[in-house]
């Protein structure tokens, strides 16, 4: 399951997953990757390597539908200081980044779920405790030994 799709693109943009046999879409690639895989994206004519290319316009078309996909002020700084820069700062930092993050959210989602476990069981275990004790059982005492000295009475 982790071997790596194979996809080559023709000229008329489609693409061409060889491990199916049979055209697959952007989104049909972009699903791949969310379940793990890993993809190899080749120009089926030049054998050139454009897999850079289409994971970078499957993000553009997704940062459309969504209307954003990076704030003005770094897209700015993006096109001002050129691809060198940013080509460093992305393999040298921004993967190692996000891939902490990444492991930072997961280890922090799972801790809020025992937490709410932990939670939920306190407030079970509250709730069956809660029906034992009743708060105005010391302001009733008087008159619950009043009412049983009058039941004897009769």
């Amino acid at each position: 399951m982790n071997k790596t799709i194979v996809i080559k693109k023709y000229a008329n943009r489609r693409l061409y997953n060889t491990e199916t046999s049979a055209y697959v879409t952007l989104n049909q690639v972009a699903d791949y990757i969310r379940q793990g895989r890993q993809v190899s994206i080749t120009d089926a004519k030049t054998k050139e390597d454009v897999t850079a290319f289409i994971l970078t316009q499957i993000v553009l078309e997704e940062a459309k539908n969504r209307n954003t996909l990076l704030p003005d002020h770094l897209l700015h700084l993006i096109i001002r200081y050129g691809d060198n820069l940013l080509g460093e700062f992305l393999e040298k930092y921004f993967s190692q980044i996000f891939q902490h993050f990444v492991a930072h959210k997961s280890v922090m989602d799972s801790q809020f779920q025992k937490w709410l476990e932990i939670g939920l069981n306190i407030s079970e275990t509250a709730q069956k405790n809660f029906g034992k004790i009743n708060p105005f059982q010391s302001a009733l005492d008087p008159f619950g030994s009043f009412s049983k000295k009058n039941d004897k009475k009769k």
